[in-house]
């Protein structure tokens, strides 16, 4: 489906003329249409609620001038009609009641893929942006297995842990998107310019923000609801107890996303947050960026493995093989009567056990008595200093 010139004219207007998120104003686009909703919103003949959002700028706005800045910042206003507009839940949440969950009017999108596409295998990493080694360490490990794994990684370009997943994403190399809270031409945080025209040129910049638009408090709260929408599920790596990733995940849950947090150490405010949310219903702990993939994938299909486990030389032992193994001195030896005593098995299955465990090199003769195997020794010993 294409839309007409027209009508992301109209679009461009809406999107600027309201500051988001614009419930009132969402409203009318969906019973009037962009076109004529622009037109009543220039005009004023609105309603009270849609007048309170609108009144402040609707004469001030210039749609051309906007989709000017736009062509000028490499960049492309994607609206409800493009083949590219990803289908998310915004609408039905909006008109039911969570007004702060209304759906965005228009999105601006600086680089070249497609959207749709990336949002149906992908994951928000988002946390704090005072984050630890440990908070960093994990979410630049998530964002780099995630993009190995072919999801794409979203998150807010902030500093921390979004920068951290970002980068990741980057490395490995696969497909990032930044949301941001201002305009996609207004490189924010300003030490992250070259990060975001990385982020452009192998994957996406995105804003609900015309060109032009500056960063304000309130924006960055708005904005997580679009990191919540887009992304198939969202990751809470680092986050104190009262965070903006923690109402991203929010926004997740009342969208109906999968919600995941990663423990960190109890002792750490930085890690209050996520353990709260672990607390909560909806939400999966995570430790891998396979068991991310695992909630936000193809079901059947992405699932995560095992942990890789070292075995130990006695895994695969019956348990009265086991007990007499156990029973085993590391140094010296002991006959079967005292084995038996030991392990308190019959001396019949105690010689049956010691030339099974014999054929299996963990038992050797000793005199007149039986020991450990040399190598079986030493792997016991080892484990008894405390190591792997």
């Amino acid at each position: 489906m294409t839309v007409d010139d027209e009508t992301r004219l109209a679009r461009a207007y809406l999107c600027a003329v309201a500051e988001p998120p614009s419930v009132a104003l969402v409203e009318l686009v969906t019973r009037a249409g962009p076109k004529e909703a622009a037109a009543r919103v220039l005009a004023g003949e609105v309603s009270d609620r849609v007048a309170k959002e609108t009144a402040a700028r609707r004469e001030r706005v210039r749609p051309e001038e906007i989709l000017r800045a736009t062509e000028q910042a490499g960049a492309r206003l994607l609206v409800p009609g493009d083949d590219d507009w990803p289908e998310v839940p915004f609408l039905a949440f909006g008109l039911s009641g969570q007004a702060h969950l209304s759906e965005p009017l228009g999105l601006w999108v600086r680089g070249a893929l497609p959207m749709a596409p990336l949002t149906e295998r992908s994951a928000a990493i988002v946390g704090s942006r005072s984050a630890t080694g440990y908070g960093v360490h994990v979410a630049g490990s998530f964002g780099f297995g995630l993009a190995e794994l072919g999801c794409t990684v979203f998150s807010g370009a902030a500093f921390g842990i979004d920068a951290a997943a970002h980068r990741g994403a980057l490395s490995a190399p696969g497909t990032t998107v930044a949301v941001l809270a201002c305009g996609v031409d207004q490189p924010y945080p300003a030490a992250h310019h070259q990060l975001l025209d990385r982020i452009a040129d192998t994957g996406l910049v995105v804003s609900e923000y015309p060109p032009g638009t500056t960063p304000a408090r309130h924006r960055f709260l708005v904005r997580n609801r679009i990191i919540a929408g887009l992304a198939t599920g969202t990751v809470v790596v680092e986050a104190g107890w009262r965070s903006g990733a923690r109402r991203t995940a929010s926004d997740a849950l009342l969208l109906g996303r999968p919600v995941m947090a990663v423990p960190g150490p109890v002792t750490s405010a930085l890690s209050s947050g996520c353990h709260r949310l672990m607390r909560e219903p909806g939400t999966t702990v995570v430790t891998t960026a396979a068991e991310v993939l695992e909630e936000v994938g193809r079901i059947g299909e992405d699932l995560a493995g095992e942990h890789d486990v070292v075995r130990r030389p006695t895994d695969g032992l019956s348990p009265i093989m086991l007990r007499v193994h156990d029973a085993l001195p590391l140094r010296g030896q002991r006959d079967v009567s005292e084995l038996s005593a030991d392990s308190g098995l019959p001396v019949e299955l105690v010689r049956s056990a010691l030339a099974r465990l014999e054929a299996a090199c963990m038992a050797r003769r000793s005199g007149p008595g039986w020991c450990l195997s040399n190598n079986v020794g030493r792997d016991i010993a080892q484990g008894l200093r405390g190591g792997p």
